[in-house]
């Protein structure tokens, strides 16, 4: 079963390496992970999807608990949460094609974020489902490169 796993570290220096190491010596493999300061520069907090058998998942959830550096690991995967991928692409159409990459990234409700002599680099932030099917449609238009930030999640706010 795939999980997201949001961890709450302290923000220093080796806390990364010690979290994907605990990974890497079980075999698991990290399909997505983003890490960036909270609002409290003194933590990070690190989203991270992999999959795997949930009695091993939580297994893996309690070694994070144990951790030095770790404040708070939750697993957001059964909770209502709020999910989303940053994607930015770079896309060289033709001549005739040109009109209609902008009209499919109005339609995703994309940006345009800078635009070459030949190219465009549009930005677009959603679902995985949204990005890949955005990418999808800009391939045969002259889709090049594309870069994605992982999955971002947050809890939603529980109703009164």
């Amino acid at each position: 079963m795939r999980h997201i796993i949001s961890i709450l570290v302290d923000n220093e220096p080796g806390v990364l390496a010690r979290v994907s190491g605990l990974f890497t010596a079980r075999g698991f493999n990290i399909e997505s992970l983003c890490v960036a300061e909270t609002e409290n520069p003194s933590y990070s907090r690190l989203t991270l999807v992999t999959s795997g058998e949930d009695w091993i998942i939580d297994q893996i959830i309690k070694r994070f608990e144990n951790m030095i550096n770790v404040i708070k690991v939750i697993d957001l995967t059964e909770s209502e949460s709020i999910q989303r991928e940053l994607l930015i692409a770079r896309v060289i159409p033709t001549k005739t094609s040109r009109p209609e990459v902008l009209r499919v990234a109005d339609i995703f409700r994309s940006n345009v974020i800078d635009v070459g002599p030949k190219s465009y680099a549009l930005e677009l932030t959603g679902t995985k489902d949204k990005l890949e099917a955005f990418v999808e449609i800009l391939r045969p238009l002259g889709l090049k490169e594309v870069t994605r930030t992982g999955l971002v999640s947050i809890a939603r706010e529980k109703k009164k």
